[in-house]
């Protein structure tokens, strides 16, 4: 995997979002600038880590990287701009809050809502083959299911601590005998 996207002395800044397949809770993202030298061999795409791998590697990026900052946008701003727009919003809360200012992003999959004056790439599987949309894809997917195993405690009937509001047999049969919650994201209904 590789630490860089350009060979130059930009800083490159990875964005990536967790949550957009969902049916219930927000979508995260997060931005990550890596120190020019950082080493990491278990750093890969989110998806494909376990849970406790992910959580471990979080603490790595958290202490190790130059700057990161994670943001959200609630279902209802979904249900308002739609599910894209929502995950490129995510993302650009999540630069606007960063310490220092990126001179190149580097955003996983193939469209992105240009920042202002700040370059992008759009890489497809990035988080496979970029470390740092790789570490921001951890830190988008910890945050985020951190948050939907707390909602799981006060909405213990849907299985979120177990499926994190992704559109599971359980979570259908759950929204069909309970209906929706306030988390939920009312855009879904159509695709129950």
């Amino acid at each position: 995997m590789q630490l860089r996207y350009l060979d130059d002395l930009k800083i490159e800044c990875g964005c990536d979002e967790a949550g957009r397949g969902c049916l219930a809770g927000p979508v995260f993202a997060a931005a990550v600038v890596l120190p020019p030298d950082f080493k990491n061999e278990d750093i890969n795409d989110s998806k494909k880590l376990s849970p406790l791998k992910r959580n471990a590697l979080r603490e790595i990026i958290e202490q190790e990287a130059y700057a990161y900052a994670v943001a959200s946008v609630s279902p209802e701003e979904i249900d308002e701009i739609n599910i894209l727009r929502a995950s490129f919003l995510a993302m650009h809360r999540a630069i606007e809050q960063l310490p220092i200012l990126p001179e190149r992003l580097l955003i996983d999959g193939n469209r992105f809502d240009p920042y202002p004056d700040i370059e992008h790439f759009c890489v497809i599987k990035g988080d496979a083959k970029l470390m740092p949309i790789a570490a921001a894809s951890i830190l988008a997917k910890t945050y985020r299911d951190e948050y939907m195993i707390d909602m799981a405690q006060k909405y213990p009937n849907y299985g979120w601590d177990r499926n994190m509001g992704y559109p599971t047999k359980e979570h259908k049969l759950a929204i069909k005998e309970h209906g929706f919650t306030p988390i939920h994201r009312r855009t879904f209904k159509a695709s129950l």
